[in-house]
């Protein structure tokens, strides 16, 4: 039924074929859509999610997706530079003959905040607050958000992971029927070509041309490889 909280309860009655608890989806189920916020900045959403707090609807289920940047909390890995990212795929593949501990926790990270909605007492948090319960739990934080995603009513994250296909794939958004909000949409331009740009260096040019010479002047799949040699001597 209409919400009870805000002024739209009084407004007019939504069109039966409208009404997103109408819709159906697997069957009987009723589809209810989620809310997808996207932000310009982690920052924003540190904002966003206080605000949220005072509000009515301070205990409705959410989560907040972010990179590995914010929310490792593996010792080495979130110690290291830049490449936070290949450490966890090859902790998680178990390269090495290690794996991340963190990240076989995460159900109690999941199962902590589904503990708290059932007894009422689920309040909006933020990374931060994650990020320091996942350390006291030893679980990812990282993992976890994305789980929590599945039982979540508002989904908060940074623009590129809604704009950029790549990003949506692999953290397993799908955003047909749901609601999309963009918090200072005048952003996203720039948020657009970033996600359809690459920046290469000189060297990288230099380097990718030499591999290609090698394969052109032994006959490795020629075809293919000529165009690409072409455009890395353009450009250099």
């Amino acid at each position: 039924g209409p919400c009870t909280e805000c002024s739209c309860s009084s407004g007019k009655e939504i069109d039966k074929d409208t009404s997103n608890t109408k819709k159906k989806e697997n069957g009987d189920r009723s589809f209810i859509p989620k809310i997808f916020f996207g932000t310009r900045t982690h920052k924003q959403i540190s904002q966003i999610t206080r605000e949220l707090k005072r509000t009515a609807y301070s205990s409705v289920p959410m989560t907040i997706l972010s990179s590995r940047d914010y929310t490792c909390i593996h010792p080495v890995v979130s110690s290291s530079g830049s490449n936070r990212n290949e450490m966890c795929v090859e902790l998680l593949e178990g390269k090495h003959g290690k794996s991340c501990l963190y990240y076989h926790g995460v159900h109690k990270l999941s199962e902590h905040h589904a503990l708290q909605s059932a007894h009422r007492m689920y309040q909006a948090w933020d990374i931060e607050d994650l990020v320091s319960l996942g350390k006291k739990l030893r679980a990812c934080a990282y993992f976890a958000a994305r789980e929590l995603m599945v039982g979540a009513d508002i989904v908060f994250c940074p623009y590129n992971y809604l704009l950029d296909p790549q990003i949506r794939e692999s953290m397993e958004i799908n955003l047909k029927g749901q609601i999309v909000i963009l918090d200072e949409a005048h952003n996203i331009e720039d948020c657009a070509r970033e996600s359809v740009s690459y920046g290469v260096t000189e060297n990288q040019l230099r380097a990718a041309r030499e591999e290609l010479d090698f394969m052109v002047n032994n006959n490795i799949r020629q075809k293919d490889h000529e165009p690409l040699r072409a455009v890395c001597y353009s450009l250099t």
